[in-house]
């Protein structure tokens, strides 16, 4: 039997799924719960991840992960891999104005024409001028912006605070999308879209097509 295992790392919990490969049936599972708030700790939603894996017997018998999660929230690295702070989740409102001001600066038209989607609360950008405004010493300490599912799948790789990898973090189109610095019609980010909500560049995560595959655990 081949097993393969899901990781749904959602706002409320993280849940692990593995199951047959050729059947499709669930073989076990595991599940963990998340705090509440639309303000969190990154690494409570990696440790949630670990007793979900724990609940569901381990994966060292899988031959593949597949890791979703919560779109647009952003964690915010340093140069070493570490959380610089607690993340806006993609629910929170504290953004309203940040959006505000990102549509005035821009025009609400350049947004669609230059990512195909109008900007929202729940993108990333905007929690990007979020950390700039309000929490101005973090946004200084930024060396890279990962969504959840980015970091998680990157931390499962081995990467993280003494053992470096930014430039091992991953994403897909789908993640990209949301973060209001993406163009689906070019395939790239929108470097200049990004430096205007933070104030400066941070390393992104490498864009994969959907056949490519993150790495190995």
């Amino acid at each position: 039997m081949v097993l393969v295992a899901g990781v749904d790392s959602s706002t409320q919990a993280c849940k692990v799924t593995v199951r047959d490969l050729h059947s499709g049936e669930t073989v076990r599972e595991g599940k963990a719960s998340h705090p509440s708030g639309t303000i969190i700790d990154p690494e409570s939603w990696w440790t949630a991840l670990l007793t979900a894996v724990r609940r569901a017997g381990g994966l060292d018998d899988v031959a593949a992960i597949a890791v979703s999660g919560q779109q647009h929230t952003p964690i915010f690295l340093d140069g070493q891999g570490a959380v610089v702070c607690d993340s806006p989740l993609w629910n929170d409102t504290g953004s309203h104005p940040h959006m505000g001001d990102l549509n005035d600066e821009l025009g609400k038209d350049e947004w669609i024409r230059r990512t195909g989607l109008p900007l929202t609360l729940s993108d990333t950008v905007t929690k990007l001028r979020w950390l700039r405004d309000l929490h101005p010493e973090a946004a200084l300490r930024t060396e890279a912006v990962a969504i959840v599912h980015d970091w998680l799948t990157w931390r499962l790789m081995g990467f993280g605070v003494g053992h470096g990898g930014l430039e091992h973090l991953t994403t897909d189109r789908s993640e990209a999308s949301g973060t209001g610095y993406w163009s689906g019609e070019t395939d790239e980010y929108c470097f200049d879209l990004f430096e205007m909500a933070l104030g400066k560049s941070a390393l992104l995560p490498r864009v994969l097509g959907p056949l490519d595959r993150a790495g190995v655990t």
